[in-house]
């Protein structure tokens, strides 16, 4: 198509020209609506990523294209999914007092419960009962509970996976199949017991800082930005294995809460990033023998973006942190930074856009989290490292090798979860690698999320604004252990080295 290729990037505007010419159908919505697919297609075929991503890649650009058929389907989809699930359950005609409420006691109500985030109870049958077949819905989709990477791209394993097993997804799609039955009430497991600090994924924490008074948002209006520094009163270094922000009154109109560790208030007053709160998202727990240092008289700075919610509603934000035993001194230093910033985002109205964004580590790294970030446009998000051609042989022609880490290929707006890696399957990474973050935003009137797919969106900050970039957490090691670790995470994926 004699597309212009601008240091390795297709020019975007060339290509869908050239598509325009090629693309036919029955009447020119068609072509309209599927230009941006097909360009996705042409493109993840003149650009280096990893065959994995794109095939996946591949994958989604073929179901834009179709999804207006899929739609009639979808019925008769969900009630295949659901006979296939129901044909494989593990229990026999299962109730809720025997077989359903233990699963929703361990996987739901930890948000499923009065004065959580969830929008109705699963503590009692009765609470449950009238949402049967749409819990059955949701697991089959695996839209709950909330974990939406991609278990077939990248790294499968991970901590703290809230999702729901084969056999577990069966057993509801069979109860809710069958009429949803009680069951005898004696068969009931004991209620879970809930406490202050179950609201925290890091446990009780040692130390909780919190804005001392609660601040009224306005019911209607442009967002607000809200700082608030507060004095913890350290008298000593501590060094931090997890932390976590949370808000304690008014999640519903907190778009983020970041926390940041303020060292020299007239040199550097905002400091350095601690730790992020956004609905779904649980705590950074840093993996073995690494921390953070929260130096003694060290400030805590919170910054709150929110958004009104048509009510006047009070907002109130927590740090949760836990420490390391005092005289404990971690190996290694944690951190969590964005990666693959794309500043510059042209989103067309009623389009799927494709952006691409790079980071070099400067040194060996092991990454132990993941979690993409943009606004109410997002439809999925990839990260492959891009690795240093340092073969003797590297000035032969051919691309460098790469590595798919991670998919998010369904995400929901209103979940900004984080993947925290398994220690034995964390991506090892030498000097060098470029972290390649490539994002999908929906601006088109198939995302439920749009509330203007006639309108070109942009990057900016408001909430209506769009963003594109990864949250990285990470910590860099020696060549040694890089070399030791590398090797390690060879033989735990069974690979060879």
């Amino acid at each position: 198509m004699g597309d212009k290729v601008l240091n390795g990037v297709i020019d975007k505007e060339a290509s869908l020209a050239g598509l325009h010419q090629t693309v036919d159908g029955p009447d020119g919505h068609f072509r309209q609506n599927n230009i941006d697919a097909l360009a996705h297609i042409h493109i993840i075929y003149t650009t280096r990523v990893s065959p994995t991503t794109r095939l996946h890649v591949f994958s989604r650009a073929i179901f834009d294209i179709i999804q207006p058929m899929l739609r009639d389907l979808f019925f008769i989809s969900c009630a295949c999914a659901t006979m296939a699930f129901a044909a494989d359950s593990p229990v026999k005609d299962p109730t809720f007092s025997k077989d359903i409420a233990p699963i929703f006691q361990k996987a739901c109500q930890n948000c499923h419960r009065p004065g959580s985030i969830a929008p109705m109870s699963l503590l009692t049958y009765k609470d449950a009962r009238p949402w049967a077949r749409s819990i059955r819905e949701k697991v089959i989709t695996r839209v709950m509970p909330p974990w939406h990477i991609d278990r077939n791209v990248g790294v499968s394993k991970f901590k703290e996976d809230p999702s729901l097993t084969d056999d577990e997804i069966a057993t509801i799609v069979a109860w809710a199949d069958h009429g949803a039955p009680e069951g005898n009430p004696a068969d009931l497991p004991a209620p879970r017991q809930f406490s202050d600090t179950d609201k925290w994924h890091i446990g009780a924490p040692d130390r909780i800082i919190s804005m001392k008074t609660p601040y009224t948002l306005k019911a209607k209006g442009g967002d607000e930005f809200l700082d608030v520094d507060i004095d913890p009163g350290l008298t000593e270094d501590m060094y931090i294995a997890a932390v976590e922000t949370k808000p304690d009154l008014g999640f519903k109109a907190i778009h983020h809460a970041t926390t940041n560790l303020v060292e020299d208030p007239e040199d550097d007053p905002v400091g350095l990033f601690l730790n992020e709160y956004a609905i779904g998202k649980a705590a950074d727990i840093f993996p073995p023998n690494t921390g953070r240092l929260l130096k003694a008289g060290s400030k805590i700075h919170f910054n709150l973006h929110l958004h009104p919610v048509g009510t006047e509603t009070p907002v109130q934000v927590s740090l949760g942190l836990r420490f390391f035993p005092k005289g404990v001194v971690p190996k290694y230093v944690a951190f969590t930074q964005h990666m693959g910033d794309v500043n510059e985002l042209d989103l067309p109205a009623g389009q799927i856009s494709r952006n691409d964004g790079y980071f070099r580590l400067p040194r060996p790294a092991v990454l132990s989290a993941f979690q993409p970030h943009f606004h109410t446009l997002g439809k999925a998000q990839c990260v492959e490292a891009i690795y240093p051609d340092v073969r003797p042989d590297s000035a032969r022609p051919g691309p460098a090798r790469t590595e798919t880490l991670s998919c998010v290929s369904n995400a929901q707006f209103g979940w900004s979860l984080t993947y925290p890696y398994a220690d034995d399957v964390a991506p090892v990474l030498p000097a060098g690698t470029v972290i390649h973050v490539i994002t999908w935003h929906d601006n088109s009137d198939h995302n439920p999320h749009n509330l203007n797919p006639k309108n070109w969106k942009g990057y900016g900050q408001r909430t209506i604004d769009e963003m594109s970039f990864a949250w990285i957490s990470l910590f860099y090691v020696d060549e040694a252990d890089y070399k030791e670790r590398a090797a390690a995470r060879a033989r735990a994926l069974g690979a060879s080295y």
